[in-house]
């Protein structure tokens, strides 16, 4: 029963902290619209940013994952919220061992011939001990902090009113579907069990990727809020990077990673939601270790052949053939004006992949080029009236984003056109969805909490 009031009073504290954060935000957003009072949203993000730092993970990711989508937030709120960093205080050992026994049973370490007590990493949603089994196989546990479901909802509470707020003041886009996608996939995250399906499923997809390791889920030892998987040896990718490698080390980490992401899309309908460095782990052997599961979109045969058709309708200026690409991809009611700024950012999205040479991912060198483009977007939006964002867009647009920014950070030097050309060559929908469902059965992957589309 303390227990319970606990978790009350947390969520209660919580809700305080954050929406206070966004309707005091909120109010002087509006003053400025309104009653022309100027206020300084650099000092109103920096705020924010200080009071959801705080939080532990899912609000932390979700603002990541906003401050990608163009026109989802405001500049000043999205450049803030995309420097924050997972803080959560770790779990004590006395918590770690109640944990496990309630996960595993009173003699959990039976399992095990040693169990680290001090957390090994961090994860959004929980933190990872190093152990090894009594058959010597080296593993990591991930083991999900207190109470998050909880913690969740009460942070996507306060995302939606945050999301409305600015919908009513300022944003060209309505928001809704969006967020009902985000809620769906952090839930699905909560699920422990779901991310080692995925796990399976990403180890079948890239199996003859001799450069990409996935690791493998201890199916006897996993639970909804515990995952047990092979430990891969690796580092992280940022500090190798800071120690300027060579142009051909780069470039195979790119080169791997591009497999890693985007053959599972267009092989399999398959991706990955949240790319960023934090993800990826340089190996000894110049390979990459691929981690963190939990938040994978299964798209339909149909919205993968919409993707290759948008491509298309860009490297062909064919504004007909992207009007109708964007209605796959789930956009409705679409004028000709609306289309036209939308074709804008599929532009950008798609630039890199019309020539065939080797070359940098951006032109400019100017890391901030991404946002402009959005803010030019916006602005045409506003104009043209404004779209409904369909649930389809934000994982897509997350990845593109995401692993552009990745290959920016690398200063890889590839022919992305070839590559690109070499995974959808052949692509004929039929097979896709077979495989797909092939894949998904094998790996025994859950149906998600509500069907997509």
């Amino acid at each position: 029963m303390a227990e319970k009031g606990s978790t009350l009073f947390g969520e209660v504290r919580r809700m305080v902290r954050t929406s206070g954060a966004v309707t005091g935000i909120a109010a002087r957003v509006a003053g400025e619209r309104y009653l022309g009072i100027k206020t300084n949203k650099d000092r109103h993000a920096e705020d924010l940013k200080a009071i959801l730092g705080g939080l532990k993970g899912p609000m932390m990711k979700v603002a990541q994952f906003l401050a990608t989508i163009p026109d989802a937030l405001p500049a000043e709120y999205a450049k803030e919220l995309a420097t924050l960093q997972s803080n959560a205080p770790p779990m004590g050992w006395a918590f770690v061992r109640r944990r496990m026994s309630s996960e595993l049973g009173p003699d959990w370490q039976k399992h095990f011939s040693r169990f680290g007590q001090e957390a090994a990493a961090a994860a959004s949603l929980g933190q990872v001990h190093r152990a090894t089994l009594t058959d010597g196989t080296e593993v990591a546990c991930k083991l999900q902090y207190p109470d998050m479901p909880s913690v969740v909802e009460a942070d996507l509470k306060q995302l939606k009113l945050g999301l409305q707020l600015y919908q009513r003041m300022d944003s060209a886009l309505d928001n809704e579907d969006a967020y009902a996608e985000i809620a769906e996939r952090l839930r699905e995250e909560l699920d422990y069990t779901r991310e080692a399906a995925h796990q399976r499923l990403y180890r079948l997809m890239l199996a003859d990727e001799p450069a990409v390791h996935v690791p493998a889920p201890i199916d006897a030892l996993t639970t909804t809020r515990l995952l047990t998987m092979t430990w891969l040896d690796g580092g992280s990718i940022l500090k190798r990077l800071d120690e300027n490698p060579p142009l051909e080390e780069r470039n195979a980490y790119a080169r791997a990673l591009f497999a890693a992401w985007y053959k599972p899309v267009y092989r399999y309908g398959v991706i990955h939601g949240d790319p960023h460095l934090g993800n990826y782990q340089v190996r000894a052997d110049g390979g990459i270790n691929l981690l963190d599961f939990g938040v994978v979109r299964i798209f339909p045969a149909r919205f993968i052949a919409g993707v290759i058709t948008l491509y298309e309708a860009v490297r062909d200026g064919d504004d007909e053939k992207a009007h109708h690409a964007f209605e796959i991809w789930g956009f409705r009611n679409l004028s000709r004006e609306t289309m036209l700024v939308l074709k804008q950012w599929a532009d950008f999205l798609y630039e890199p992949l019309l020539t065939d040479r080797v070359r940098l991912i951006q032109q400019s060198d100017d890391p901030t080029y991404g946002r402009q483009v959005a803010q030019a977007v916006h602005a045409g939006l506003k104009k043209t009236g404004g779209v409904r964002i369909p649930r389809e867009f934000p994982l897509m647009d997350r990845a593109a984003i995401g692993l552009g920014s990745v290959f920016f950070r690398l200063k890889a030097e590839l022919n992305w056109h070839r590559m690109f050309q070499e995974l959808i060559e052949g692509f004929q929908e039929e097979e896709l969805a077979a495989r797909q469902a092939a894949a998904l059965a094998e790996a025994r992957v859950p149906a998600p909490l509500t069907a997509p589309g």
